[in-house]
């Protein structure tokens, strides 16, 4: 009886089952791009909407949280980009406490959809789009699970998706994963939201260049509305990311000296 027979369990596991998560996953994506959603994902689509979406969350405060949230646990569960940019969102929208809490609470629970679809027996077909970057996180993953993605959390060294999906595959159990990533994400999504809370200035700023652009050119001089989200990266920001994950790390390096001196003390 083959694999696809039988789980350890002893029970018969249907194809149609393994391959669901997926099917659903590709579905979802799908409907994604042909409804053409992931445009909106943009500061200018934000800056332009800013009134009707705020009204919105005047008028509708817990659904419009519920919504965001739900917004970025599809975000997180399909690997879409622009989770920084909901990140910003979310400050902007409902300042950055809640909005970072939300974020968190989202985030936290898309990768762990993620995570659980890459526990089943599609993980190794998941496993072939990470390709080289599987095997420079395997050790830190099997040395110390909890700090190593604690460390890999708070500096984003590697994609996202990419630390969502390793873990599964490296064996990591739920608890650690889920506990690591809530722990680890809060202090660059209270950041980013801390952006987003100010976003309003920006936007501003940025529309009175335009309409002075306007008023010079012309309709026709080529004057654009736009916000560029690099603008938004300070210096001071990124050093205090790898601040952060140089405090991550001190664990597990502490942990490879202790060793290293047990093994010397033989």
């Amino acid at each position: 009886m083959t694999d696809t027979d039988q789980n350890d369990t002893g029970q018969t596991s249907s194809p149609l089952k393994k391959f669901l998560p997926l099917a659903v996953l590709g579905a979802v994506i799908a409907l994604v791009f042909a409804m053409g959603w992931h445009k909106y994902l943009s500061l200018s689509q934000i800056a332009e909407n800013r009134e009707a979406l705020q009204s919105f969350v005047t008028a509708n405060y817990a659904l419009a949280i519920l919504a965001y949230m739900g917004v970025y646990i599809v975000i997180v569960a399909l690997s879409l980009p622009g989770g920084a940019l909901l990140t910003i969102t979310g400050g902007f929208l409902f300042g950055w406490l809640v909005g970072g809490i939300s974020t968190v609470i989202g985030a936290t629970i898309g990768a762990t959809v993620l995570f659980l679809i890459a526990k089943t027996s599609l993980g190794e077909t998941l496993a072939a789009r990470a390709g080289p970057w599987m095997a420079k996180l395997s050790e830190g993953f099997q040395n110390d699970a909890m700090n190593y993605l604690l460390f890999l959390r708070l500096v984003p060294a590697f994609p996202f998706w990419l630390v969502n999906l390793a873990p599964a595959l490296l064996n990591v159990p739920l608890t650690t994963f889920v506990i690591a990533t809530f722990i680890g994400i809060i202090p660059g999504t209270i950041a980013f939201a801390f952006l987003g809370a100010g976003l309003d200035s920006i936007i501003d700023k940025q529309r009175e260049v335009y309409q002075a652009c306007l008023n010079a050119k012309g309709a026709d001089g080529g004057c654009a509305f736009s916000i560029d989200p690099g603008s938004l990266l300070t210096k001071e920001l990124l050093i205090a990311f790898a601040a952060l994950g140089v405090v991550a790390i001190i664990p597990v390096i502490l942990k490879k000296l202790r060793a290293r001196r047990s093994g010397d003390a033989r």
